[in-house]
């Protein structure tokens, strides 16, 4: 760790604080250690996959003042003084306080850089992903105490100036989501017409209105539909000397906003013995795929000769088509495909059946060129706006850490401080 101001003391974790373990306490309310915000109220938030066991009797209870810390990823910054009394995981390290210092300064100072580097030294695994921290080693941390009056200047300064870029970055978030959705809205009035003067009424169950002059066509009297499969595995010779480029999940959950319209290479490949022995087929370039299973909706064009696990249905298009267009229909139709046709609840399934019935608008092919063409030229345009956007983004989340990490280590005074001159 960094040096320190002189005058500060530091003293290790046994002496502050007391390993307890207190189950039994189902009745109290659900709490979390996020790498971001410390430890929330669970209710608080609904990105938290990590579903409450049946049996609550298995969380440890926590009280305002404690620390906790999730072993298995405070190397990533799951660790924080709680703020509420409540129930955490079972798993948690939770420690109960037996010192007099500000429990505000000790959640800045234990959740900084700084900290979040030592936390990494003390983990053990054989992979990064699966560290684990060493409980013996981390009761010997040192933690750094400047006298108890700097620590609450400390947690003021940085209370008021975390919540002033937390406002920044929260306005940046609101621009983004907003760039995003003109772009989505440019797709969907490009490949439904909707600025065209003359509109008629339509059947297709994700658009009610199609210039006059369009028709509403079954997509398999336009395009070819495939399918993929994967070779068994009980066949290591199967999987020997791959060459043919197959899709799975992998490639397609990779497009962010769908800026990438075609896939060129795959995470995998394919032998030829394995393709023979096998119902997957080798789909043309410029084949539109859907993925129908996970990330199901999402959809690309083939950049070569490829061949797809079951997890797709593909189309060819024929001589009526675009495939590009068939691509931006899609997209501009994923939530219909989800919120309609997609089953299950946790993992979320698009059937074959249901697939071979979808009807799209059929505009004459050269408005379709035109239509894609328009697309990608207005894509671009928000692109380089989102792209700046998220470069500000990373920019205020760089500035908040560094900031924090500077305040509790003692690299400037907070007392004579703005914070808007620390780097």
């Amino acid at each position: 760790m960094s040096l320190w101001p002189q005058h500060w003391d530091n003293a290790p974790l046994w002496s502050m604080f007391d390993r307890i373990k207190d189950t039994g306490h189902p009745e109290e309310e659900m709490l979390s250690v996020y790498r971001d915000y410390g430890v929330i109220k669970k209710s608080s938030r609904d990105d938290n996959a990590n579903q409450t066991a049946e049996n609550r009797n298995i969380y440890q209870l926590i009280e305002p003042g404690w620390l906790v810390v999730n072993r298995m990823k405070a190397w990533q910054g799951s660790v924080g003084i709680s703020p509420y009394r409540g129930i955490v995981s079972g798993h948690y390290l939770c420690f109960k306080p037996r010192h007099s210092h500000e429990a505000r300064f000790l959640n800045w100072l234990l959740r900084s850089g700084a900290y979040t580097t030592e936390y990494a030294r003390l983990s053990r695994g054989v992979r990064p992903n699966q560290m684990e921290i060493d409980n013996d080693l981390l009761r010997g941390l040192r933690i750094v105490l400047p006298p108890l009056d700097e620590q609450r200047r400390i947690a003021d300064f940085l209370g008021a100036e975390t919540a002033r870029i937390d406002r920044l970055t929260q306005s940046q978030i609101q621009l983004e989501a907003k760039l995003l959705e003109r772009r989505a809205g440019k797709v969907w009035a490009e490949v439904t017409g909707a600025d065209h003067a003359e509109l008629r009424c339509t059947s297709l169950p994700w658009v009610d209105r199609i210039p006059s002059g369009w028709q509403e066509v079954r997509l398999g009297l336009l395009a070819r539909m495939g399918s993929g499969h994967t070779p068994s595995r009980s066949h290591p010779e199967w999987w020997m000397d791959c060459t043919v480029p197959w899709i799975t999940t992998g490639e397609v959950s990779q497009v962010r906003d769908d800026r990438r319209e075609v896939i060129e290479k795959t995470r995998e490949k394919i032998s030829e013995l394995g393709l023979a022995n096998s119902s997957a087929t080798i789909h043309l370039a410029g084949t539109v795929v859907l993925c129908r299973t996970a990330s199901a909706g999402y959809s690309a064009v083939m950049g070569i000769d490829m061949a797809t696990s079951q997890d797709f249905v593909t189309w060819t298009c024929g001589p009526l088509l675009d495939p590009f267009y068939l691509l931006w229909c899609l997209r501009a139709m994923r939530a219909d495909l989800l919120g309609r046709l997609a089953m299950g609840s946790t993992h979320k399934t698009i059937y074959v059946p249901d697939l071979q019935m979808l009807r799209i608008p059929l505009p004459p092919i050269a408005e379709q060129a035109r239509i894609v063409e328009a697309i990608r030229a207005a894509n671009q345009r928000v692109d380089r706006l989102v792209d700046a956007v998220r470069r500000q983004l990373t920019l205020l989340t760089e500035r908040r850490q560094s900031l924090i990490t500077a305040a509790v280590t003692g690299q400037f005074d907070v007392s004579t401080a703005s914070g808007r001159g620390i780097e």
